[in-house]
């Protein structure tokens, strides 16, 4: 007997088209499955635009809340977007009327995915959202399914492709950023305002669902301390490779002893890692577990088929009557997470100073340092070419002195940094990046 189930898919841009080819193209798989999936409904703003679909016979919805709540309409798939207005209205009306909900909309999760995990749960049905973190990539079920008699300690990833693409350009041509976040532009893969990417907030949102997941914590999206790669320059590529680094953002949630940390930042990662041959638009995830230790899962992060591949696994889910906690565990036995502020991150760091070229500059530099416990574990300093130096050897001009800390605090990192600045020894802002090792 065959398990019946009508859709309503909510936006129909290049995910939501996506999710209604594939329904149709695996129609004879899902029938020899004993799964009858089809697309009752659909809401967009457009009815005019040509999509390459056949919706005959299918209702169209301008108000997407009203298409939750029809009757012909079994489960609801919303991939409108955004935290608020209709995405939100969507699912609340859906969940309200007793329908599951299988979603993308991390921005939506990180927002308000407690209060909609505890109105799936009151109603006892699935909110689904495997495409909302890494799209083609099942990290969702990995963490909540494959891993559940894991205990986790760290979660890791390139959870943006825009970024990673930016990042494998500058390394590979030593471009600019300015250069690659165009050419990205024109590729589709960066929007006309690219903020939301570039400054890291896609990432941190995608994060703050990955640390629930990880730590059954109730999702803390406000307390991710977040930086994005604009100032990220060709010399510091240069520099990584020749110190046997990549350049990733990277979204990280580690346990702590005071805590967990949830952080987005550029990252330096070893080469010999995993996670460091990721390039252009490609996705990694890594999690740090005590049974199975140390996964990596890599695969598209984004685009039409991708992202529909992870939807499509929710809504067969939901057709088999598949319901399982939101977030791994009940809503009610979530715990508040226990945020750890950025200045108590400890780890290695790479330092780009812009120095005057002078006798005792590094010097300087070393004692700062030595004053906040912050032992160096290498210092390379490059000359300007062309620059004429003095008796002494030294131009004057400015120059980049690098260096690597062993383990210290962030908070001492900047306190040095801060000190190292008003002794008028820098000729511009100090390039900081934190190193993630193995």
């Amino acid at each position: 007997m065959s398990q019946s189930l009508r859709l309503g898919v909510a936006g129909l841009g290049t995910v939501g088209a996506s999710v209604v080819r594939m329904i149709d193209r695996r129609r004879a798989a899902l029938a020899a499955a004993g799964l009858d999936i089809r697309v009752a409904a659909v809401s967009s703003r457009d009815r005019g635009r040509d999509r390459g679909l056949d919706l005959a016979g299918i209702d169209w919805f301008d108000d997407p809340a009203a298409m939750a709540g029809a009757e012909g309409v079994d489960c609801v798939v919303e991939l409108i977007g955004g935290a608020e207005g209709p995405a939100r209205a969507t699912v609340e009306a859906a969940l309200r009327a007793g329908k599951p909900v299988v979603t993308a909309n991390k921005a939506l999760l990180a927002r308000h995915g407690a209060a909609l995990a505890e109105a799936a749960e009151e109603r006892g049905v699935a909110l689904a959202y495997e495409a909302a973190v890494a799209g083609g990539i099942p990290v969702i079920k990995a963490l909540r399914e494959g891993l559940a008699g894991n205990a986790v300690s760290r979660v890791y990833g390139i959870l943006n492709g825009t970024c990673n693409y930016i990042l494998s350009r500058m390394e590979r041509e030593g471009l600019t950023f300015e250069v690659c976040l165009k050419d990205a532009q024109a590729l589709g893969y960066a929007e006309a305002d690219p903020t939301f990417d570039v400054e890291g907030f896609d990432t941190a949102h995608k994060l703050a669902i990955l640390t629930s997941l990880a730590f059954g914590t109730r999702i803390d999206a406000e307390g991710v301390s977040v930086e994005g790669i604009s100032r990220v320059q060709p010399l510091d590529l240069r520099m990584a490779d020749e110190l046997g680094y990549r350049i990733k953002l990277l979204g990280v949630a580690q346990g702590t002893a005071a805590g967990i940390e949830q952080r987005v930042h550029p990252t330096m990662v070893p080469k010999s890692s995993a996670i460091a041959q990721v390039m252009g638009v490609t996705n990694a995830v890594t999690i740090d577990a005590d049974a199975v230790g140390e996964l990596t899962l890599i695969g598209p992060g984004a685009g039409g088929e991708a992202t529909a591949s992870a939807v499509f696994a929710d809504i067969a889910d939901v057709a088999r009557g598949i319901v399982r906690p939101t977030f791994g565990v009940g809503a009610a036995r979530m715990r508040p997470s226990e945020r750890v502020e950025m200045q108590r991150h400890e780890g290695g760091y790479y330092i780009r100073l812009t120095v005057h070229d002078r006798p005792g500059v590094a010097a300087g530099v070393a004692q700062r340092m030595a004053e906040r416990e912050i032992s160096i574990e290498s210092i390379l300093q490059r000359r300007v070419e062309g620059a004429a130096p003095d008796p002494h050897g030294r131009s004057g001009r400015p120059v980049p002195l690098v260096l690597i800390t062993y383990a210290a605090t962030e908070g001492n990192i900047r306190a040095a940094l801060d000190a190292i600045g008003g002794d008028g020894l820098l000729a511009e802002p100090p390039q900081l990046i934190r190193i993630e090792r193995e």
